[in-house]
């Protein structure tokens, strides 16, 4: 059974936009609790509480248990609405689920053993094409992340979705291709080799050589000049 997350919550007793704004004005975040065929839950929650679950990893992926006057609902979040100006959420939906449920879930990928993998140590980057995986699993089987190891991959290298494991019961959403999750890509500036660097300081320096000498000589035929006029 996958892990869960309390997440103490309070009813509200009406729904609209004013009541929601009235709930943001007493320091609480509104939201809703729906799904099931039940009637729909309206609640607020702590926005420090809400803050601290938002930055862990995989928010849409974990299962909440949110309590309100001594009942208890298992859900997944579904929604966060944010602020424009100052990025803090003003609205929370939870979604409630059955054993049966089937849902499609993005969960995070997990690249490990970079230091082990000749493509990056000789230079090349790892370039991601999908950072999350789209997933088809009952709730309770939802993974927190998916891994895929780097071990061996040399530039040109690929990781598809056959080399990662999943849980049972747990499908990629796309199932007709085997589709690429990441790459070890060249390295985007190539080293310069050190017989074109010397040549490239001998001719640089020769350049100034020549710029110098030429000096030199518009300093004589100046002076040379000064002498004449003085004569004269």
């Amino acid at each position: 059974m996958a892990e869960t997350t309390t997440i103490p919550a309070e009813a509200r007793q009406s729904t609209g936009t004013g009541t929601a704004r009235a709930t943001r004005r007493e320091g609480r975040v509104p939201g809703i609790i729906y799904g099931k065929e039940i009637e729909p839950v309206m609640i607020s929650i702590d926005p420090q509480g809400l803050r601290q679950q938002l930055a862990k990893t995989g928010f849409f992926s974990r299962v909440f248990e949110v309590t309100v006057d001594g009942e208890s609902h298992r859900v997944l979040a579904r929604d966060v609405q944010f602020d424009p100006v100052s990025d803090r959420a003003i609205h929370v939906d939870f979604m409630r689920f059955g054993a049966d449920t089937k849902l499609n879930i993005e969960v995070e990928m997990v690249f490990e053993n970079e230091e082990e993998c000749p493509g990056i140590t000789r230079g090349g980057v790892l370039n991601v094409v999908r950072r999350t995986i789209e997933l088809i699993c009952s709730a309770d089987n939802i993974p927190q992340f998916l891994t895929a190891d780097l071990t061996d991959l040399d530039i040109g290298d690929s990781v598809h979705i056959s080399a990662v494991s999943l849980p049972d019961g747990v499908t990629p959403v796309v199932t007709d291709r085997d589709f690429t999750i990441a790459t070890i890509a060249s390295p985007t500036l190539m080293p310069v080799d050190e017989e074109e660097e010397e040549e490239g300081e001998e001719i640089e320096g020769e350049e100034g050589e020549e710029g110098e000498e030429g000096e030199e000589g518009e300093v004589e035929e100046g002076e040379e000049k000064a002498e004449k006029d003085s004569k004269d």
